[in-house]
């Protein structure tokens, strides 16, 4: 259903600051925390003594400490000690690649040996002091490529949005969809037309007119296993649109970092990335209060898309030209799982001794 040799955002480093924290994900149940200098660990939720879960336990000096009976868990998915009791030989609890990086903790589910840290995306806006981020976290009861399919094609911004982004000029805008290598891109201009609410709220947070005509765009990227990236933006028309002058404009880019955390659910890690006014704190906030406010509104259609798709298995679905991204998206995700698979069964084919 997902890749697991990929790097997934596991939480925000507030997260674990002050206790573990369990999270599933890819159906994986892991605990999360700081292990000897600070350093982020990651290791099987499960005490290996009485099934407990580790993340309803502690960290003292450095060292995971079961909450039921004082079981202590190595970072290196050993058992340590335990009060009173010879525990050196219990079984070895799974261990994960995990590192801090651009203001997330980044997992990888699948095989430990297999994870390259050169292989997280690169993210200019997280470490550019020229720019600004603001983000939160939402639970959503569906599968993480319905999430995928909604952020490919922004034309449901018109229905599901429309007291805030959407506008009936996204319908009208002729979208394009390419394919350049592991990325899909999917893109929509739009040319003098009026902002909605929201981007005049960024035309006047960035000291511009939001009464006059603008050119808008959307250009969407996905890459593996389940990131979204959206340039978006409005420029007073006549400036060039989205090569226009940063004097004319208000732009960001939408940060999703789509996490499976089982079949039909996700942890939803959305943001926004400005390169106008970065040290403008109470923008920055307004800012994340209004995005956080448009995907809420994601939220519920997804939840009871999901419940359709369930109750209706046998169903197929339409496929129009909006779809493109989406479809282009599975397409890369299917190969992905592909050859993971592949490599599984030469793996056991080899432990077997049939090669």
């Amino acid at each position: 259903m997902f890749p697991k040799n990929a790097w997934y955002v596991a939480c925000t480093p507030d997260e674990v600051a002050d206790k573990p924290l369990g999270r599933t994900i890819c159906n994986e149940a892991i605990v999360f925390y700081r292990g000897h200098e600070g350093k982020i660990a990651a290791v099987e939720d499960f005490c290996p003594h009485r099934g407990a879960p580790l993340s309803l336990g502690f960290v003292r000096d450095g060292e995971l400490v079961c909450g039921y009976h004082g079981l202590v868990m190595g970072c290196d998915g050993h058992t340590q000690s335990m009060p009173g009791q010879r525990v050196r030989g219990f079984p070895c609890n799974k261990v994960y690649a995990v590192e801090e990086r651009y203001g997330f903790i980044w997992v990888w589910p699948g095989e430990a040996a297999q994870a390259d840290p050169e292989l997280i995306p690169h993210l200019e806006w997280a470490v550019s002091p020229q720019w600004a981020y603001g983000g939160g976290l939402y639970h959503i009861n569906c599968d993480y490529r319905l999430m995928i399919d909604n952020l490919m094609d922004l034309t449901h911004e018109t229905y599901v949005h429309a007291s805030s982004i959407g506008q009936k000029e996204i319908d009208e805008a002729p979208v394009s969809t390419k394919v350049e290598g592991e990325m899909v891109v999917t893109s929509r201009y739009m040319e003098n037309i009026m902002a909605p609410p929201f981007w005049r709220a960024a035309l006047r947070g960035n000291g511009l007119a939001d009464d006059v005509p603008v050119d808008r765009w959307q250009i969407c990227r996905f890459t593996p296993p389940s990131h979204v990236l959206i340039e978006v933006g409005v420029a007073h028309a006549g400036n060039g649109g989205y090569e226009a002058d940063a004097r004319f404009k208000a732009s960001s880019i939408v940060v999703d970092f789509i996490t499976p955390e089982t079949d039909t659910s996700i942890w939803y890690f959305w943001g926004m990335a400005r390169n106008f006014k970065p040290g403008d704190q109470q923008l920055t906030d307004t800012i994340r209060e209004g995005q956080g406010k448009i995907f809420a509104e994601d939220l519920e259609m997804l939840e009871r898309q999901q419940q359709n798709l369930l109750r209706h298995p046998e169903r197929n679905l339409l496929k129009l030209n909006i779809d493109a991204g989406g479809v282009q998206s599975r397409k890369i995700i299917d190969r992905w799982l592909a050859a993971e698979q592949s490599a599984l069964i030469a793996t056991d084919k080899v432990a077997a001794g049939q090669v």
